[in-house]
């Protein structure tokens, strides 16, 4: 029922031979576009932070206060991580969506990536002070996980830019394998060193590792009117 693309037309010839020769050339384009390893570089470590701490969430909230954690019931958990946590994941990326349809990708590229940043610091507050008040928990949670919407609007907008061109809808999948490796591999070492840190130690691991998304950020160029909403 939707309405087909202006440049959506059958392929001409399609066999064997011509599906491996043109597998191969998508990813071959794909290495070739401009500021391929920056951009690269880009899809895997700009969430680093992140990808670490999604891992060790639900254990920190759950476990003890004796082992660093807050000591929460599953219910709780679910109240604030499942609920505060994706009202506030949706509220950042609804609202970065609007004021990168204003101003464009390149002008609230900074904001979004200092915001996916420091908001982790209140997993450091949470850890340190150990609140017994929900509330407290709450708000930490939803600013975190607020601050992370907001912030992964830029990547997602950077996917689609780094994806224009004739191939865009391979490049873009190709993009989301590198987006999903970048969450995988950080991830696996994560409660390693969660384990030799403690939790407090690990969550200022964490803002430590936000160095490399603002590198990562600093290294990539996009047109200044990139996802600027053309009335």
């Amino acid at each position: 029922m939707l309405t087909p693309p202006q440049n959506h037309r059958p392929a001409p010839r399609v066999n064997r031979r011509t599906v491996l020769r043109e597998f191969i050339r998508t990813f071959a384009s794909f290495f070739r576009k401009p500021q391929a390893l920056t951009g690269i570089l880009f899809m895997l470590l700009y969430r680093l932070p992140e990808a670490q701490l999604v891992k060790l969430i639900n254990p920190f909230l759950i476990d003890g206060r004796d082992a660093g954690g807050l000591g929460l019931t599953t219910g709780e958990v679910g109240l604030v991580y499942g609920t505060v946590g994706v009202i506030g994941l949706m509220a950042g990326g609804i609202l970065g969506g609007l004021v990168t349809a204003r101003g464009g990708l390149r002008r609230w590229l900074w904001p979004m990536a200092w915001s996916i940043s420091l908001t982790c610091i209140t997993f450091c507050y949470l850890a340190w002070a150990q609140p017994t008040s929900l509330i407290t928990i709450c708000a930490c949670v939803g600013i975190e996980q607020l601050g992370y919407g907001f912030g992964f609007s830029a990547y997602m907008l950077y996917l689609i830019y780094y994806s224009e061109g004739e191939l865009r809808t391979a490049h873009y999948a190709i993009c989301t394998g590198f987006m999903a490796l970048g969450m995988m591999l950080p991830g696996m070492g994560a409660g390693w060193i969660q384990e030799r840190l403690g939790y407090d130690g690990f969550f200022w691991w964490v803002m430590g590792c936000c160095v490399v998304t603002i590198v990562v950020t600093a290294l990539i160029k996009v047109p200044e009117n990139f996802g600027k909403k053309h009335v």
